[in-house]
């Protein structure tokens, strides 16, 4: 059974930082493309980052510059590094496994989501 289980979620005064993680367990993690969506209230999921199998990496432009993703394939784990958070970038962070871009509708497999929330 494929799971995905984001965890590092929380809240953060504007300006700070957080980690997501996502660990990956029933597929070979190496083998897939992965990334990270958001879902804030009232609006669609939207791409954040991606990156493919092995390590090429995508953005959306409102992100670039203060997030950084990256994988684990030894620990079957995907992160996300989350600098100068604004409060805009408050949502429900979702891992999906199976895409290589930051359109949803590619990916097969996705988490439960992480609650992230950025005060002014």
């Amino acid at each position: 059974e494929v799971q995905l289980v984001e965890s590092g979620g929380g809240l953060v005064q504007s300006g700070g930082s957080l980690r997501l993680s996502c660990a990956a367990s029933g597929f070979t993690f190496s083998l897939y493309g992965m990334g990270w969506f958001r879902q804030a209230p009232g609006k669609e999921r939207e791409g954040v980052a991606y990156i493919s199998p092995n390590g090429i990496t995508g953005y959306a432009e409102s992100v670039k510059g203060r997030f950084t993703i990256s994988r684990d394939n030894a620990e079957n784990t995907l992160y996300l590094q989350m600098n100068s958070l604004q409060p805009e970038d408050t949502a429900i962070y979702y891992c999906a496994a199976g895409g290589w871009s930051l359109v949803p509708r590619f990916y097969n497999y996705w988490g439960q989501g992480t609650q992230v929330t950025v005060s002014s």
